[in-house]
């Protein structure tokens, strides 16, 4: 278990050209900073300048790892081997990223800090069986890793100990490669490497379909504005995107390339994972960051890799479920380049 005297805390992970801010609580990136077209570094995620107002529940996931299960499922319920579980019901009528107190809102332990060039940073929290609503006790770690002058790793894993469990964990910076304090990511332009999209109800709970994107607001095959069809998809983008046709490198695949235009930043995004939310920050609402900055609606945008929304009661969907001795591996790849 965790030790209950961690108390929540900045890291830093520094090579000389990107730096990063990570705290224990909910493993959170606080900032992440990178060079522009001008060589200057900005400050591209959304957040604040310290762990309370994380720890007063002031950010909409921010920058968190969410579990034990990312995004919706449908009305906080599941049944798993012939036993019916119930979830909290956080975000009415859905069970959202864990519940209550997801792995966002928990203290990890930090098993590793390495500095340098290739500074790393590892965190472990141990899940206990009934926590939020789930079966079996599980033992999770994150590790964050700068693997070049402007790339980031994160490779996550999960082990059932005594209960198969659904996993599905994600991670969620709200981006802005214009800086995080630069106004609406509308007039970034973004590409996602899927052919498909999961269409949802109107409690935003995938209906069970696998859709093509042709044709639709929801195609960004090829590089698109993102606020070139916004307007046709109610408040804004919200949906799992089905990766299913990015070139594979080290045993990821290339699942998202966003570019700002202002400051030439691009990143692009490699998961092995099999979804990804692409979310536009839709439900923020004058929220007040980092140096009095203040984020509203479109502030920035999520690449949320991860396991199917609902998958856990769509039997068409890749399964989530992962069996005692079997581990869960989700691993990110954020390369920042100037194009």
């Amino acid at each position: 278990m965790a030790d209950q005297n961690q108390k929540a805390e900045i890291f830093e992970l520094n090579n000389g050209t990107m730096r990063v801010f990570i705290t224990n609580y909910g493993c959170t990136i606080t900032s992440l900073s990178v060079p522009g077209k001008d060589g200057k570094l900005a400050d591209v995620v959304l957040g604040f300048d310290s762990v309370d107002p994380y720890m007063q529940g002031l950010a909409p996931y921010f920058g968190c790892i969410v579990g034990r299960v990312a995004n919706r499922i449908k009305d906080g319920k599941f049944t798993l081997n012939g036993t019916d579980y119930s979830l909290p019901v956080n975000r009415p009528p859905n069970s959202l990223h864990g519940g209550h107190k997801g792995y966002d809102k928990q203290i990890w332990e930090v098993a590793e800090h390495k500095k340098g060039d290739n500074g790393s940073i590892t965190f472990k929290y141990h899940s206990r069986d009934g926590e939020e609503g789930y079966p079996g006790n599980l033992s999770l770690t994150a590790t964050y890793t700068l693997t070049s002058t402007t790339s980031m790793r994160l490779d996550m894993e999960a082990v059932p100990e005594n209960k198969p469990t659904p996993v599905s964990l994600a991670q969620h910076t709200y981006w802005n490669l214009a800086g995080h304090n630069s106004g609406s990511i509308l007039d970034h332009a973004i590409q996602i490497w899927a052919n498909h999209v999961t269409p949802v109800d109107e409690n935003t709970v995938p209906t069970g379909e696998i859709k093509p994107v042709k044709g639709t607001p929801f195609d960004f095959t090829a590089q698109k504005r993102i606020g070139e069809s916004i307007h046709e998809v109610g408040i804004g983008y919200d949906h799992n995107y089905v990766l299913d046709c990015g070139e594979e490198k080290e045993g990821l695949k290339h699942a998202a390339r966003v570019r700002d235009p202002s400051s030439s930043r691009v990143l692009n995004l490699w998961s092995n994972a099999p979804g990804m939310q692409f979310y536009t920050g839709n439900y923020v609402n004058e929220v007040v960051g980092k140096g009095g900055a203040v984020y509203g609606k479109h502030a920035g945008l999520c690449l949320e890799t991860q396991g199917f929304p609902n998958a856990i009661n769509t039997p068409n969907f890749p399964s989530i479920v992962v069996q005692p001795g079997e581990k869960y591996r989700h691993s990110m790849l954020f390369e920042f380049s100037v194009e």
